[in-house]
């Protein structure tokens, strides 16, 4: 074999290893799909589709408080769906907030897409934020989003290209996509140099933001916004020293901490917590 065929074989095998390895991050990342198993009964609730980028619509449950009532996005983390933010929905219709909580693209029942990340989960609040607005039931100059892990981070950056946001609640947000990254990385045993470092960086090639530029430690100096940083002193997915990196990094006195027991997905006395919460937004939409 001649040498330029050599080399044309070379080059042959190391595409097809570069795409083998692109391939298995992408299916390693892709969130699981989990699909609601319950609804919001009890409350007033109903099915929605909400538009959102790419032609794609989302599944939604909207639960009206009255007429012209602040109103909350209610977002769920990665791999999660609607049904698991429903401990949230029946004290916060009580207290008064009409909330709409959706599935992100790629999870529980809307639209897939070619991949999910924190900033399609940005622009699916986003779109949920401009579906509200429109309803008669909703004060559309009193909306407030509460997120969830990703869903959190998501709320974030979305309230830095949303101004009129009144209110975000992140509860478990991570403080930088790379460190979580790292310890993902670390619970699959995939050594950081070289294959570590390719994957992030193809994964930012991939969702077409750098971690830098989305990051939650980053964006909350954006935010004018009452914020309310929640995180379990127990959470062993993402480190509880992420949520005070966070909250040091605001610029705004409006961020609050909040520390409660609890883990990543499990805050215990939920009707405590939700009560802090509540006395949070209560005082964001004065």
């Amino acid at each position: 074999m001649s040498d330029g065929a050599l080399w044309l074989v070379g080059v042959v095998l190391l595409a097809g290893g570069v795409a083998a390895l692109n391939l298995f991050i992408r299916r390693g990342l892709a969130a699981p799909r989990i699909v609601e198993t319950a609804r919001p009964d009890g409350l007033p609730w109903r099915a929605v589709t909400v538009p959102t980028a790419n032609d794609k619509k989302l599944h939604g449950w909207f639960i009206p408080a009255g007429q012209r009532q602040p109103a909350l996005v209610v977002m769920h983390g990665w791999g999660g769906n609607a049904e698991m933010m429903l401990p949230l929905a029946a004290p916060l219709h009580a207290a008064g907030y009409s909330l709409l909580l959706v599935d992100a693209r790629c999870h529980g029942l809307s639209d897939g897409d070619s991949f999910a990340s924190l900033p399609r989960f940005a622009e699916d609040i986003e779109a949920a934020l401009c579906w509200l607005a429109r309803q008669p039931e909703v004060d559309p100059l009193a909306l407030g989003v509460i997120g969830h892990s990703v869903g959190a981070g998501a709320a974030l950056l979305a309230a830095t290209h949303y101004p009129s946001i009144r209110a975000v609640v992140s509860l478990a947000a991570f403080a930088h996509p790379a460190a979580m990254m790292r310890r993902w990385l670390a619970s699959k045993r995939i050594p950081f140099w070289p294959f570590g470092a390719y994957i992030l960086a193809y994964v930012q090639w991939v969702i077409g933001h750098r971690f830098d530029a989305i990051a939650p430690c980053n964006t909350i100096a954006q935010l004018r916004c009452p914020v309310l940083i929640v995180h379990g002193l127990a959470d062993d997915t993402v480190p509880v020293e992420e949520a005070r990196q966070i909250f040091a990094a605001r610029t705004n006195d409006a961020v609050e901490l909040l520390l409660v027991p609890g883990s990543h997905d499990d805050y215990g006395d939920m009707a405590e917590q939700v009560g802090l919460l509540s006395a949070f937004l209560d005082r964001a939409f004065r």
